[in-house]
């Protein structure tokens, strides 16, 4: 057996003396992992760090087994991303939330998300922003999406604020005005018209998707919410949104 695809290294772990386990999200084989021979050379270290871009070629005697990985770089994102706080925990967060999914079922659209992110997350407002909104994707690719398109209530499509704890759809101001403190805010950068997002409005998202994780991922696997989530928005917190190396 063996294929050829583009990935992003996710993380690794030790094996035997001189290899390690690639852990990568690829393009066509969803999240895969592979063997690396030799993986923790000086050499080769540097390649197989988390966030880079690289080329696979997976090889092996029948498709159950774990095979090995033929690896090299397309582009070096890992150095950039280490020097900020913020960026080594969003890594961390998407990580283990393409965890949940399993193992080398595709998901296109995901890989296309996490592409998008890795270029950004030394950004810290917009690397919350970019988690969130890959929350939502995570949510909808295992089938806990939520309606946000219209109020749940009346249909429209307009003045979308909060999001029914219960059903996942939204809910505009008015219809929802008499249950406001029982409503999830709904920030306006999740919509399909929304810009970029404050430091408020990314806590408010976070709340928005984790209580919908605890309820249909978490709880249900008996896990909690990957530790890094939490460091990620306290990051964000701090005054003017600075950004400390981890």
């Amino acid at each position: 057996m063996e294929w050829r695809d583009e990935g992003i290294i996710l993380g690794s772990r030790r094996h035997g003396e001189t290899s390690i386990v690639l852990e990568t999200m690829t393009r066509s084989h969803g999240r895969h992992l592979g063997l690396v021979r030799g993986g923790r050379s000086r050499k080769r270290q540097p390649v197989l760090q988390a966030g880079n871009r690289v080329e696979l070629v997976w090889r092996a005697r029948l498709d159950e087994h774990l095979g090995s990985f033929q690896v090299e770089p397309l582009e070096a994102n890992a150095a950039r991303l280490f020097d900020s706080a913020a960026a080594v925990y969003a890594l961390q967060t998407l990580a283990a939330h393409l965890r949940l999914i399993p193992e080398r079922d595709s998901h296109p659209a995901l890989y296309e998300m996490l592409s998008v992110a890795v270029g950004h997350l030394d950004e810290p407002v917009l690397a919350g922003e970019l988690v969130a909104r890959f929350e939502l994707r995570i949510l909808e690719e295992l089938g806990f999406g939520l309606d946000l398109s219209r109020c749940a209530a009346t249909g429209s499509g307009v003045d979308l604020v909060y999001v029914s704890p219960r059903t996942g759809r939204a809910v505009s101001r008015e219809a929802g005005q008499p249950w406001a403190d029982r409503m999830l805010s709904l920030p306006a950068f999740l919509l399909p018209s929304g810009g970029r997002a404050e430091v408020v409005a990314v806590e408010a998202a976070f709340r928005l998707t984790g209580h919908f994780l605890t309820r249909h991922v978490w709880e249900p696997r008996g896990m909690t919410p990957p530790e890094a989530r939490a460091s990620l928005i306290a990051t964000l917190r701090k005054p003017a949104a600075k950004d400390d190396a981890a």
